[in-house]
């Protein structure tokens, strides 16, 4: 049955929107050659994963500095002893000392770390990476991260320390103007890059959560006694149409799945004894079948590698 003009342009609008996709992923898609020339696919981070780490992560040290004031405050009542004052000022410096802490070491801490990132960048999926080497360095971590201390901290104590006076209101334009920079800085550059990975040379990439994909021999189990191949029309393929296959199959797009199977069935020869046979459960029976066949002819030392090689 022909489709109707509808269902073609639905068709071509879902394929409008795929292409729009992958051409805002290469935008972002990068090669990372290591030492053994192995080519790295990475994807970089994008502006709004990087500022929501951020956030998290400020979230974090903003809960971390809450707590801490509540066990100072409940650690130093029993020292009622030494006069209010100087409670109050041992209280506050153990609070002052926490905050350095974790503006100093929080960030650099987490990205020594076999995984490279942050709280806030583990929950965004996204890691720091040495840009350009295989490697992360603890020296260019350093580095990106002392740079953080001019980039938002100083300029925000700026903002929070300004007085009413006048000279502390041009202090409080000027913090409000040095953090506008440092913020737009990664709009400017096609890495989205921030002052201290500029400096450092790292970058942020996209570091999601690997899941394994199901096995498509398992999904087949099923189809065997539908779909019953001979030795000669398995043999019509090798291991690279195996591997095309079964990206085919994966994809699951349905146009494609039926120019591949309407290929397939005319190499083989097969004649459909159902009239309501699915191109999908015909390539992935055919699939079955074909692994296996290569699997066994690979425990004997026979490798076909594809349709031309005749062994």
């Amino acid at each position: 049955m022909s489709e109707t003009v509808e269902q073609i342009q639905a068709r071509m609008k879902k394929r409008r929107a795929s292409m729009k996709y992958e051409d805002y992923r290469n935008k972002y898609r990068r090669s990372l050659v290591t030492p053994e020339g192995i080519d790295l696919k990475i994807e970089l981070a994008d502006i709004g994963a990087r500022f929501g780490a951020l956030f998290i992560d400020l979230i974090i040290m903003v809960v971390i500095m809450i707590a801490s004031f509540f066990i100072v405050v409940y650690g130093v009542t029993g020292m009622s002893s030494l006069g209010r004052q100087a409670v109050s000022e041992f209280a506050l410096s153990l609070l002052i000392l926490v905050f350095f802490f974790l503006r100093s070491f929080y960030f650099m801490a987490f990205e020594m770390g076999p995984r490279a990132a942050t709280p806030g960048k583990r929950i965004m999926k996204i890691r720091v990476a040495a840009r350009g080497k295989p490697r992360l360095t603890a020296n260019a971590v350093f580095a990106r991260n002392a740079l953080r201390e001019i980039e938002l901290f100083l300029p925000i104590s700026f903002l929070f320390g300004a007085g009413s006076n006048g000279v502390d209101g041009w202090i409080n334009l000027f913090g409000m103007i040095w953090v506008g920079i440092f913020v737009l800085f990664p709009f400017f550059n096609k890495d989205n890059l921030r002052g201290g990975d500029l400096i450092a040379g790292t970058w942020v990439v996209k570091a999601p959560r690997p899941v394994l994909a199901q096995d498509l021999a398992t999904v087949a189990d099923g189809l065997s006694a539908q779909f019953a191949f001979t030795p000669e029309q398995i043999d019509a393929y090798g291991v690279k149409e195996l591997h095309v296959l079964e990206d085919v199959l994966r994809r699951k797009d349905p146009t494609v799945m039926n120019d591949v199977a309407i290929r397939i069935r005319r190499k083989i020869g097969w004649v459909s004894e159902s009239a309501g046979e699915r191109d999908i459960d015909f390539l992935q029976a055919y699939y079955k079948a074909l692994r296996g066949r290569l699997e066994t002819k690979l425990l004997m030392g026979v490798r076909r590698e594809d349709k031309f090689d005749r062994r």
